[in-house]
């Protein structure tokens, strides 16, 4: 299993920046999927998540609201459509799967992480 995360560069504040998240060996249509993030001296934190059904969809209450998170099963892709970018959004986003159809305990994905995508949110 390999989930892959790009897309992400620099920013400035209250712009935006669309994330992929690509599987390959593995087939996403099954499995909810979610995004995380570690910023520069904190632990990583989950973002959002999507479940097999992409009507249902979970996010931090810190991007709420300006974060949407999206699924193209046909390509194996996911997305995380980032607006209102602000510096404390700045950290690397990993995409991970809870290894289940829905998000209850995505926060407790195992991995693998892959190397993620910086993201910097800087003027």
């Amino acid at each position: 299993v390999q989930l892959q995360a790009s897309g992400g560069g620099l920013v400035q504040p209250g712009g935006s920046l669309r994330l992929s998240c690509v599987a390959s060996g593995f087939t996403m249509d099954h499995y909810a999927i979610a995004w995380f993030r570690r910023a520069p001296g904190k632990e990583r934190e989950g973002v959002a998540c999507i479940s097999s059904d992409p009507s249902l969809t979970t996010y931090a209450a810190s991007v709420k609201g300006r974060f949407t998170i999206s699924r193209h099963n046909g390509r194996d892709t996911v997305y995380l459509q980032m607006t209102g970018l602000k510096p404390e959004d700045t950290a690397v986003y990993y995409c991970a799967t809870p290894y289940s159809e829905r998000c209850t305990y995505y926060t407790n994905s195992p991995g693998p992480w892959g190397q993620g995508t910086l993201v910097t949110v800087s003027s």
